[in-house]
């Protein structure tokens, strides 16, 4: 029995690796062509330098199947770039080399030049691989805007109509908080994506980058800007350690300390240093700052209120938004000659006994 299992995996194994192997050798007559969109080749090497991109850092590589799916959906996303940027060619919306550069010395302005260059090793890309993604990003938001974003009008009567459907949503049964958060500590098995790529290494860095960071606060610095710069906590630095909206009632399964600490805050405060408990154990594992930035009391909000309004408005307008997006890019690949050889060899392969 044992060594049918093993004969089994063994199967998998050679599937996988005659996946990998025959799906990536189709000669389109330029090279390892992988795709083909309007007659642009798309090569094996531009894939690769996407799957190593989003790879890096990883404890667990993708393996067999998961590596022949991750491939695909690059591939995938590097035809619909191409779609689009042909597309950008013909309205004349090609991101241009100012608007590039300035692009990049706006991501650039945190960091010294070490440290940019230290953080595109890591990510396994050259500058120049991250120019050409810049444009091709620039280039998008250009299109999308002209073709989609310019056209959406959300009326007052939408506003209104959206209201009184949905009017229950508006009625807050309790108070709501919402909160932004910094987070430091020692631990050594979290990836961060701060801005400066900052990780404490143990409990007495954590302690010192944290006071550090208590520091600016108190002199003035912005807290979002602190958080996307040096918080720790990966769902939130990216976008200044905002936690949205909590009920008042989620508070209370926070440790006493934290709910106290946050309760006494009135909107634009900021707690002292909280230490953060493991509750198995109760050591300390980490430290926090918690910033109140409102306090939404509890009732029925009016569709006179102008953040009921805005709301709203944004509601609507992201979900029309991405309902065009969908239908745009469907009409795109429609109208453009794709060749998917990579899709093509994986598809033989997978069925070949």
């Amino acid at each position: 029995m044992k060594k049918r299992v093993q004969r089994g995996q063994s199967a998998v194994v050679i599937l996988s690796a005659v996946l990998l192997l025959a799906a990536c050798n189709r000669d389109g007559g330029g090279g390892d062509v992988m795709a083909s969109v309007n007659g642009r080749k798309i090569l094996r090497s531009e894939v690769d330098k996407y799957y190593a991109n989003q790879t890096a850092g990883s404890d667990k590589q993708p393996v067999g199947e998961q590596a022949v799916s991750l491939r695909l959906s690059i591939l995938n996303e590097l035809i619909e770039t191409e779609i689009l940027m042909r597309r950008a060619e013909k309205l004349g919306l090609l991101a241009t080399d100012e608007e590039v550069d300035r692009k990049l010395n706006e991501i650039k302005s945190p960091y010294t030049a070490e440290e940019f260059n230290k953080r595109l090793e890591e990510k396994k890309i050259s500058l120049d691989d991250f120019k050409r993604d810049l444009r091709r990003s620039l280039t998008r938001d250009k299109v999308l805007n002209k073709e989609i974003a310019s056209r959406i009008n959300i009326t007052d009567q939408d506003v209104v109509t959206y209201y009184n459907a949905h009017k229950s949503e508006f009625n807050l049964i309790e108070a709501q908080y919402h909160l932004a958060k910094i987070v430091v500590t020692g631990l050594q098995n979290v990836q961060v994506h701060n801005l400066q790529n900052s990780k404490a290494q143990n409990d007495a860095e954590a302690r010192k980058k944290i006071q550090m960071i208590a520091n600016r606060l108190d002199s003035g610095d912005d807290f979002a800007t602190l958080a996307m710069n040096y918080s720790e906590d990966p769902e939130t630095s990216n976008n200044g350690g905002d936690l949205g909206l909590a009920p008042e009632s989620a508070l209370k399964n926070a440790d006493p300390a934290s709910r106290e600490a946050v309760m006494k805050l009135k909107p634009g405060q900021y707690t002292p240093v909280i230490t953060m408990m493991n509750p198995a154990n109760h050591q300390p594992y980490g430290y926090m700052i918690v910033k109140l930035i409102a306090k939404e009391p509890s009732g029925q909000r009016d569709l006179n209120d102008e953040r009921v309004k805005q709301a709203i408005r944004q509601q609507l307008a992201d979900r029309r938004e991405q309902l065009m997006k969908t239908a745009f890019y469907e009409t795109l690949r429609d109208d453009a000659k794709v060749t998917n050889y990579y899709a093509e060899e994986v598809l033989k392969n997978a069925g070949a006994k």
